[in-house]
């Protein structure tokens, strides 16, 4: 009867899931949302399984666990040999330094509350080196997960199939080499947006979006531009934004360019994978809807730039405020069990 319960449950997780990823895919709730699916799918599946395999499965995600920090560093040593220093091509570094901080302040506090009730069953949580030991343990732990979450939202959006028949690309703009040329991250959204138009049964508008910066030659767009029509796209159907020089300003003049030519306006947004969700975040505030579309990227890249539209994310008021809100209620959940297990 419990199980038959939960499989229910999952089952209605995943109905809530799907209606709120079509109502809008840019809401923060579908990362939540869909993390809670997957996990009840997956504990679902492994009591299927039966308990052997259920430990097994355990021991392989706890031995994981423990190489992710592992994997993070070397990731981050990668980037910065490849791409040169700066605070971006860090931030995997650095989040490996974090959980495996985490992960070792997990294992030391474990290790020495086993020691602890061995002697007295009986202590309260004062705030001692445990205490700090927890504070941080639970920390990174909340952090990794709400990450983690993040993460499989952005993978998932990277896979679903879109549909063909648009009328509009928009192309977002990620700066030029020596002033004028696509670099190797801009020339895979146009090489992307290129592959939609080809396959769609009617070829849509493509804009390229993107301003001049200050050590450019000529704007994004304009160096976008000469790379469609040398690529055989008619120059007659490329609608250039020249004037933009955020993300933010890339999809308002867009829509503008779209609104002004009037008639069905299906949109689709073309931007490296890492991107697209908070591109569709943008996409709500201007009133564009749109579907978002990701480019390729090399993988040592993606796990910084992934990590950087985390902290792009919750750098916004509401989402520090949820994040943060949710941190301390976290706390105070595990102090409150602590206490009580101690009384």
């Amino acid at each position: 009867m419990v199980r038959c319960i939960f499989y229910a449950a999952t089952i209605i997780a995943w109905g809530i899931f799907i209606y709120a990823f079509q109502r809008d895919r840019s809401r923060y709730r579908n990362c939540l949302i869909l993390f809670a699916a997957l996990m009840m799918s997956a504990e679902g599946l492994l009591l299927l399984a039966g308990a052997r395999i259920f430990t097994m499965v355990l021991l392989i995600v706890f031995f994981g666990l423990l190489l992710v920090p592992v994997f993070l560093i070397w990731n981050g040593v990668i980037t910065l040999r490849k791409e040169g220093l700066s605070i971006t091509h860090l931030l995997s570094l650095a989040l490996g330094m974090l959980v495996g901080i985490g992960e070792v302040t997990t294992l030391v506090l474990y290790f020495r509350q086993q020691e602890n009730l061995m002697f007295d069953k009986q202590q309260m949580v004062g705030f001692n080196i445990n205490t700090l030991m927890l504070i941080i343990s639970v920390s990174v732990i909340y952090l990794s997960i709400s990450f983690l979450m993040f993460m499989i939202y952005s993978i998932f959006l990277m896979l679903i199939p879109h549909k063909r028949n648009f009328d509009y690309v928009i192309i977002h703009g990620a700066g030029l080499s020596k002033g004028e040329k696509l670099t190797k991250l801009l020339a895979e959204r146009v090489d992307k947006a290129m592959l939609v138009y080809q396959k769609a049964p009617t070829p849509p508008y493509l804009i390229p979006s993107g301003g001049r910066g200050d050590d450019e030659k000529i704007s994004e767009a304009e160096a976008m531009k000469k790379y469609l029509i040398e690529n055989g796209i008619p120059e007659d159907h490329i609608l250039a934004e020249d004037q933009s020089t955020t993300t933010f300003e890339n999809l308002v003049n867009s829509k503008k360019i779209i609104d002004a030519r009037g008639g069905r306006c299906y949109t689709a947004l073309v931007t490296s994978n890492y991107h697209v969700y908070r591109a569709l975040r943008y996409c709500r505030k201007v009133g564009l809807q749109c579907t978002g579309i990701g480019s390729h990227v090399a993988f040592y890249y993606w796990p910084s730039a992934l990590i950087r539209e985390y902290v792009a994310v919750h750098a916004e008021k509401k989402h520090a405020v949820m994040l943060v809100a949710g941190w301390i209620l976290v706390m105070a959940a595990v102090m409150i069990m602590l206490m009580l297990y101690y009384r």
